[in-house]
This record gives C-alpha cells, sequence and structure tokens, in this order.
C-alpha cells in the first residue's frame, strides 16, 4: 500500500486504518460511516493521504455536513481540488456554504480562475458576496484573517435578550469559538465589547450599555499588517478582537486560533530564510508530500545566488596569490578564520532578526543595541583572537605568523558581528524581510572582506610578504 511505512507513523488514525481498510474491502458503508464519524477531524485529516484516491471520495460522502466541511477545511489543497472534482454541484455548493468564511475564502484564492468561477456560481448570494469581499483584502494584513462569522449586539438590549439574541442568530454550524461579543449602533459602528462570561454572570434585566467596556476598547483596523496583529494580542494577552474599516465600522473578528497560524507561518518563513530557502510565504516543506522539483526550486535559487555572490572570495585569493605562494602557513587558518566570523555573524543577525520581528529591537533603542553589540564584538573579538593565536603559535611554532591570525580573528569578529547588526538594520530601513537579505549575505560578507584583511594583515607584519 503506498504510504504504508509513513501512515504508521500517524499515531491516532494509524489505529483506525487497518479496520478502515477492512470496512471498505465489505463495502460496509454503514460501519464506514460510523467509525469515520468518531474520529477527531483533525486526526482524519492527518491521515487522510493514506487513502486511496477513490476510498476517500466514499468516506467523505459518508460523512455528515457539519464533519465533512471540518474535514475539508483542515485539508491541504491538492486534497480539497481532488474532493471538489469528484462531487456533484449540489455536493460542491453544501460544502462550499457551509466552510468558515476566513477558511472559504483561503480555498477561493488558490483556486484557478476557471475552477474559481465555477465554484463560485455555486455560492449562494450572501457567501459569494462574503467571499468577494474577503479575498479583495491583501494577504498579510488583519482583513486577510478575519472571519465574517460573528453576532453583534446593541446597547439597548438587556443581557437576557443578548443572549436570546446569540441563540436565534448563531448559525448550527458556526466553529468559532466565542469569547466576546462586539456591540455596535444603527451605522454598525463599533462603540464596545463584553466578554462572553461577563454576560453570562450578568443580572437578566441588566443593559448592555452597563456590561460593555468601550473607551479602552482594542481594535484592529482591516488594513493593519498582520505582524502587528499578533504583537497585539501577544501584549494584551488577547483570545479575539475586532476589525474595523476607516469609519470604525465592524467588518469582521480575528481569534487566537487565527493568530497562531501567523506565528506559526511567520516562525517557518524566518527559518527558511536565515537558512538560505525560499520561505514560500512560510509553507512548511512535508517529506510526505514534497517533491524532488519544489526542493530544489526552493533551494537552488539561493545557492545559485550566493555562489555568484562568492565568487569575490576566489577573486580575492587570485589576488593575493604572491603572498600565498610566500608564506604557505597562510592559509591553514583560512577556514578557522571564516568559519568563526560567519558564525559570529549568523549569532548576531538571528538575535537582530528575532528582535525586530518582536519589537524589542526598534528606532527608540537601536542605538542601545549597536552599543551593546559594539561592546560584545570588542570582547568576543578578544577572546577568539586570542585562542587563535595560540592555536597558530602551537601548530606553527611562528610568533608572528600566530599574531597575524589572532590580529585577524579579532577583527573578523568585530567585522562579522557589524555586519549581523547593520545589515538587518538597513534592510528593515529600506522595507525588505531582515531575514531575507542579511540572513543569506552576513556569511558572504565576511567571507569575502575577512580575506582582505587576513592578507593585509599578513603584510603588514610578515617583513617579507611586502
Amino acid at each position: 500500500m503506498k504510504n504504508g511505512k509513513l501512515c504508521r507513523t500517524l499515531g491516532v488514525f494509524a489505529l483506525f486504518l487497518p479496520e478502515i481498510r477492512e470496512l471498505l474491502r465489505e463495502k460496509d458503508f454503514a460501519g464506514i460511516k460510523n467509525l469515520a464519524r468518531s474520529i477527531n477531524s483533525m486526526d482524519l485529516a492527518e491521515g487522510w493521504r493514506c487513502l486511496e484516491p477513490n476510498d476517500k471520495i466514499i468516506i467523505f460522502k459518508l460523512l455528515g455536513t457539519k464533519k465533512s466541511v471540518e474535514l475539508f477545511e483542515n485539508l491541504p489543497f491538492n486534497e480539497q481540488t481532488h474532493i471538489i472534482n469528484n462531487l456533484n454541484n449540489q455536493e460542491v455548493s453544501q460544502v462550499i456554504n457551509d466552510m468558515a468564511p476566513d477558511e472559504r475564502a483561503d480555498l477561493f484564492k488558490e483556486l484557478p480562475k476557471k475552477v474559481f468561477r465555477k465554484l463560485f456560481l455555486l455560492a449562494s448570494n450572501e457567501e459569494a458576496k462574503n467571499i468577494r469581499e474577503l479575498i479583495d483584502f491583501r494577504e498579510g494584513t488583519a482583513g486577510s484573517l478575519m472571519t465574517t462569522e460573528f453576532v453583534g449586539l446593541k446597547k439597548e438590549m438587556t443581557a437576557k435578550q443578548a443572549i436570546i439574541h446569540i441563540q436565534e442568530n448563531l448559525r448550527a454550524d458556526h466553529r468559532e469559538n466565542i469569547y466576546s461579543l462586539f456591540v455596535t449602533d444603527d451605522g454598525h459602528k463599533l462603540i464596545g465589547a463584553i466578554p462572553l462570561q461577563d454576560l453570562l454572570k450578568a443580572p437578566p434585566d441588566m443593559p448592555i450599555k452597563e456590561i460593555m467596556t468601550g473607551a479602552e476598547l482594542i481594535k484592529v483596523d482591516v488594513e493593519a499588517d498582520a505582524k502587528d496583529v499578533t504583537a497585539l494580542f501577544k501584549k494584551y494577552d488577547l483570545l479575539d478582537a475586532p476589525v474595523v474599516g476607516k469609519d470604525n465600522t465592524l467588518l469582521g473578528i480575528i481569534t487566537v486560533d487565527d493568530i497562531v497560524e501567523t506565528i506559526e507561518k511567520e516562525a517557518t518563513k524566518e527559518f527558511y530564510e536565515i537558512g538560505k530557502m525560499s520561505s514560500e510565504g512560510g509553507e512548511i516543506i512535508s517529506y510526505a508530500k514534497a517533491t524532488t522539483f519544489e526542493l530544489v526550486k526552493r533551494r537552488a535559487g539561493w545557492l545559485i545566488l550566493l555562489l555568484i555572490f562568492d565568487f569575490l572570495t576566489g577573486t580575492v585569493l587570485k589576488g593575493f596569490e604572491a603572498t600565498l605562494s610566500s608564506a604557505v602557513a597562510l592559509t591553514f587558518f583560512i577556514p578557522m578564520l571564516l568559519d568563526t566570523g560567519g558564525n559570529a555573524g549568523a549569532q548576531t543577525s538571528i538575535t537582530i532578526i528575532r528582535g525586530l520581528a518582536t519589537g524589542d529591537v526598534n528606532l527608540k533603542n537601536v542605538l542601545r543595541v549597536i552599543r551593546l553589540e559594539f561592546k560584545s564584538a570588542l570582547l568576543m573579538g578578544l577572546i577568539v583572537g586570542a585562542v587563535a593565536f595560540g592555536r597558530a603559535f602551537l601548530l606553527q611554532k611562528d610568533f608572528m605568523l600566530a599574531v597575524v591570525v589572532g590580529t585577524t580573528m579579532l577583527l573578523i569578529a568585530i567585522l562579522a558581528i557589524a555586519t549581523g547588526v547593520f545589515l538587518p538594520l538597513f534592510s528593515k530601513k529600506i522595507g525588505l524581510d531582515p531575514a531575507v537579505l542579511a540572513g543569506p549575505i552576513t556569511t558572504s560578507v565576511v567571507d569575502v572582506v575577512g580575506l582582505i584583511i587576513y592578507f593585509k594583515i599578513a603584510q603588514l607584519f610578515i617583513p617579507g610578504l611586502r
């Protein structure tokens, strides 16, 4: 069976897989229906790739509406496409209309134009309007994260009326967790919020306007950057937040589960970019689904770019060919010097990039950060310089050569840390992602400039090389 070895590692789903296959062989559809419905939707989605293509459609059709939609939302795009292509129009319409608004918008953003038009026609008028509204928001903004699935309250309501209003207007298939209720005026402008537990604890006849919070309400502009929204959730320990337009009109809400997904994508994006790979918006490379072409596509570009940049290293070595031929021992220490410099630069750039991402490094404290890193660069340079001096002297028993290596190590460490500080800050200043520019280039800069420093110092300290 394809993916057999991989499927044995899938935890919960692996326990059900033998029974599912047996029921499929026996065509016991009632048994499949009962078993599949008893499996958590996330576990079912995780193990979905272990099933045969035809079996997937059989199981999907046997699930109830709510369970099938939950499963569909958690499947990767290629699996969603496979299901859509094997359902009739009525079945597709049911799935599309019952999806959470934000999940549905994400699906439509990925669809080819021809498929988009086909599915758009299958959506109800209300859902079609909702799709249009959500997909128009720029990726990476609050609008692209929010859902429009919420129930608004009016300040004239009592607590009892508000609870009845929620019960009457909450869709049966509503799957967003409710942490807060938001209060709007007749023009749908946001004027307050009430934590759900406060509403439930309030006396039945207490007016909403006496329960809600207003002036200190934390809200998010629809065009706000996703990183800023994440920082807001972290700072105030939020579970949800209202999203408003320019005129303070309530457009939707963002819940903490949306933020968790954003944090995961941003972290993945940074890891890949620092590792000199194409981040593809933070999409994780899954070895269960990855192809050779995908791995090459995401890695080759940066490797080629940095290879071209590193041509300069060969050019520098060629320029100091006479120096090398006169003191061959100099070559023994090149890997040590450049590797240590690259490591020092990487340590610093990662710290700065992370600080910029979390807000710990900003325009207000940038001078303090630079001073702190400069002091640490001096101390680190002295430490590794002393170690390099000792290593060179023990290996060659040549004091002047050891001085050259130690001094170079000191200067390269300072150069590397300075590069690790200034490249991310420069990237941020000109509007580029620091991880994209600073992460990969820091090591290459240190290699090229470090070699020039090494040979110039050698010429300065060793008379025979002048």
